[in-house]
């Protein structure tokens, strides 16, 4: 009999998954399901390019539409999984309808945290940003002369931010805790991205929580948690976002910040596997949940070719990226329990890379403008290697050679 693997979660991981499982000749039924109306999707371009009408809507699919029939590639859009059955190996489906599996893969990403109703989340003008649907309906309101308020200063609310600020809008930015970026990064590139923010015109404010939103109909602004009211046609929370893990809790399946999964991308129950931004994997001496594209590929890849018998751990090829303005970060390595940043000044103008290193080892680097630096940390992180730190500190020194 044929082997049928469903797959519940259309996105990056989700496509990776069935494509790599093509690739390497398995010949089962693949069933891809997802509850957004549209085939899988880059998500990064909906908070930039797609936002400012600089890319269509086809240029975003992952793969065009004659890909899914052309790779047998049962792709069913707009169709929820509600329960997944493990005593008959079935998931059921928000039509009524039910899809057998032999074995199951979990990629149901992550979903945006939001305001509560009580601090005025539910008021119309109030937005998140992950999906196509936000983006789509973010877009016509984002236009010039009007003032935007942005609820949180990570990467997703400086991206709006900076949007915005771009399109003439009037921008201000609220962070509760001490700085911008400070979950993420150190203080050398939460000052780089303020000093670049203000410098477009996009008022910072540190330290300072929301205490609610106002207006009733619509919402008119914000009162913060020191008694300020600030002026807002339009509001963007961007506090972070929490694994889509609800299938897997209700199925009985062990949770561990996100669905806990081996060192292969298996769960606890046998024929169930997770990838991507939902699951949680071992990671060196604890366990860690990564969210960005490269993980969701490589993840969901590496169980596509252990469903195959392949038994290959998965190690992570860690490296995020973030467009703000003319700048380009991007970021190699997790700096978790860094204690000395080494700043690297760049070869051109704008330029700068900060270096993270705990105790004597390089953990990552963040590199602004300037892919060299990136590219040398990158490789330096993952081969073990440790730069000496004046070499690192003076910008003129070929740390390519030390590689």
């Amino acid at each position: 009999m044929s082997r049928n693997i469903v797959i519940v979660g259309a996105g990056q991981a989700g496509l990776s998954a069935a494509a790599k499982l093509r690739r390497l000749d398995f010949d089962g039924g693949i069933t891809l399901v997802g509850a957004e109306p549209v085939p899988p999707y880059q998500r990064p371009p909906l908070s930039k390019k797609y936002l400012t009408g600089e890319m269509s809507r086809e240029r975003l699919y992952l793969k065009p539409e004659d890909f899914y029939g052309a790779s047998d590639i049962d792709l069913r859009t707009g169709v929820a999984v509600t329960e997944i059955d493990l005593s008959i190996q079935v998931v059921r489906t928000d039509d009524g309808g039910q899809i057998p599996y032999d074995d199951l893969v979990l990629t149901t990403g992550a979903a945006p945290r939001r305001l509560p109703d009580r601090m005025g989340g539910n008021l119309p003008g109030v937005f998140v940003m992950r999906s196509l649907q936000d983006a789509e309906a973010l877009a016509p309101v984002f236009a010039p002369g009007r003032s935007l308020l942005v609820i949180g200063g990570g990467y997703i609310g400086l991206e709006a931010a900076a949007v915005a600020a771009s399109l003439g809008m009037s921008v201000t930015l609220i962070e509760m805790a001490d700085r911008i970026l400070q979950r993420v990064a150190a203080p050398e590139t939460s000052s780089f991205f303020r000093e670049l923010h203000r410098g477009k015109g996009v008022e910072i404010i540190e330290g300072i929580g929301l205490d609610h939103l106002t207006g009733q109909s619509h919402v008119t602004g914000a009162v913060l948690s020191d008694g300020r009211r600030i002026d807002a046609d339009v509001v963007v929370v961007g506090i972070g976002v929490a694994p889509n893990t609800s299938l897997a809790e209700d199925a009985g399946l062990p949770l561990d910040n996100g669905i806990a999964v081996d060192t292969y991308g298996r769960t606890e129950h046998p024929g169930i596997w997770a990838a991507g931004d939902c699951a949680s994997f071992p990671y060196r001496a604890g366990r860690i949940r990564l969210e960005s594209v490269p993980n969701a590929i490589a993840h969901a890849e590496t169980v596509a070719a252990n469903l195959m018998g392949a038994n290959q751990p998965y190690e992570p090829d860690v490296w995020f990226w973030s467009d703000q303005f003319d700048v380009k970060l991007q970021i190699a390595g997790l700096n978790t329990g860094f204690d000395d940043v080494i700043t690297r000044p760049g070869t051109r103008e704008g330029a700068v890379s900060f270096w993270y290193f705990r105790g004597d080892q390089l953990v990552a680097v963040d590199a602004m403008n300037d892919p060299r630096s990136y590219m040398t940390g990158k490789r330096m992180i993952e081969r073990g290697q440790t730069p000496d730190k004046a070499m690192v500190a003076d910008g003129s020194s070929d740390l390519r050679s030390a590689v």
